[in-house]
């Protein structure tokens, strides 16, 4: 992988990370905010819990694209960005554009989701 490539993706998943470490911060802050102002209608608890649940499993996807743009960052470092962790061959660069955390070529990925049918 070129340089310019390396750094290219290196500010993408930085910027997708900061983007996301924020959103959750505020996320935190609109739950705890809200938990303190309990309502006594049955109707709006209801519909907080909702919301609530909502928006605690988008957290919890965000959470695991965290990890998994803080592991390609890691391994931008290390030079094992970009290579597929099946064949150990490059990953496309139009894949990982559109996937940065791409850890799979699309011709290994696609026989891991025939073996999962």
């Amino acid at each position: 992988m070129k340089d310019e490539d390396i750094y290219f993706f290196k500010q993408l998943l930085t910027e997708q990370l900061e983007t996301l470490l924020g959103q959750a911060h505020l996320a935190v802050h609109h739950l705890i905010e809200k938990d303190h102002e309990t309502s006594p209608d049955p109707v709006d608890r209801a519909s907080f819990e909702s919301e609530r649940g909502t928006m605690l499993r988008i957290r919890d996807r965000e959470s695991k694209l965290i990890r998994k743009i803080q592991s390609a960052l890691e391994n931008l470092d290390n030079g094992d960005f970009g290579i597929c962790e099946m064949c150990e061959k490059e990953i496309a660069i139009e894949r990982l554009k559109a996937r940065p955390v791409a850890t799979h070529c699309i011709k290994c990925k696609t026989k891991m989701e025939v073996l999962e049918r």
